[in-house]
């Protein structure tokens, strides 16, 4: 898992050196859910967090994944789910405007700031959506925090320690190759990220991917790495979450497997299972629309 985290910070820091270095075609997408709220920044604890909150309804909490800030939302997505919902976007603690001090990171203390945010800004209990990374924080929030938590959405997840499955030995070759121009490493790293056949049809990534405004410093992303090697996982504390849970993955991530969505939903009690065929690791860029339909009607099921 430390491996996989190391390696995953190298396809951001290669993705974006490519497309910083061609800066060319970008639209106004990324902007499109954005405009709607400035950011703000709010003491939690030891740190400030740097947030937005868009749109009006119940509220719903997005947590990011590794070494990435708010600004990576896929701008559609966001725009489907502020129609309905407050979204609550933030960075994460040592992610982009986000402070943290010296010492370790660990998905628990994530789960704390999370907490800690909802907290300062009135929030009681919200529906909570993690990606990757941010679906670890996700369940420690729910498992430490149960009256926080409404409905669960574990997008791309896994439940860590020695049961989660691993990507195979071929990806993690790919993801290490750090071989050629840095426009060669992102493409390849690109397309891990998204399946072959669907990416083929896509215009350059440059031209559409929501490139964060913010950088991170390398240290705190190590430090970040760190924590998601050192979490024990759930495994064994999947039975306690006590909201209802919805697992989403792509039938073609190739860096969370999909038979790690399969393990969470058969351990939570109260769970859904949705997997988007053809999609990989990003389908929230693949499909924004539909993913947040789901997340829509995933939550009105309690309504």
């Amino acid at each position: 898992m430390k491996c996989i985290s190391r390696i995953f910070g190298l396809i951001l820091l290669f993705m974006l050196s490519a497309a910083t270095h061609n800066c060319i075609g970008m639209d106004d997408r990324e902007e499109k859910a954005h405009v709607m709220a400035e950011e703000k920044r709010i003491q939690v604890g030891d740190i400030n967090i740097a947030y937005r909150v868009l749109g009006q309804g119940d509220p719903i909490v997005l947590i990011m994944g590794y070494g990435s800030t708010m600004d990576l939302w896929d701008p559609r997505f966001l725009d489907n789910l502020t129609s309905q919902y407050r979204v609550l976007i933030f960075d994460n603690r040592g992610m982009g405007n986000t402070t943290a001090p010296p010492g370790n990171f660990s998905i628990g203390q994530f789960a704390d700031d999370t907490a800690g945010l909802m907290a300062a800004l009135g929030i009681e209990k919200a529906h909570v959506m993690g990606w990757s990374m941010g679906s670890f924080v996700a369940q420690e929030l729910a498992i430490r925090y149960p009256e926080k938590v409404d409905r669960i959405i574990l997008y791309a997840s896994d439940c860590g320690g020695n049961e989660a499955v691993m990507p195979s030995s071929q990806v993690l070759n790919d993801l290490s190759n750090t071989s050629g121009s840095p426009e060669e490493i992102g493409m390849r790293q690109f397309n891990l990220l998204f399946p072959k056949e669907w990416l083929a049809k896509q215009p350059p990534f440059y031209e559409w991917f929501p490139l964060p405004k913010d950088t991170s410093l390398p240290e705190n992303i190590e430090r970040q790495a760190q924590a998601i090697a050192t979490w024990p996982g759930t495994f064994d504390r999947l039975g306690s979450i006590k909201s209802p849970a919805l697992a989403v993955t792509g039938t073609e991530d190739v860096i969370r497997p999909p038979e790690n969505s399969i393990i969470l939903a058969q351990r939570i009690n109260d769970s859904w299972l949705v997997q988007f065929q053809g999609a990989g690791h990003g389908l929230m860029y693949q499909y924004p629309d539909r993913l947040a339909k789901i997340v829509a009607d995933f939550i009105d099921l309690s309504k």
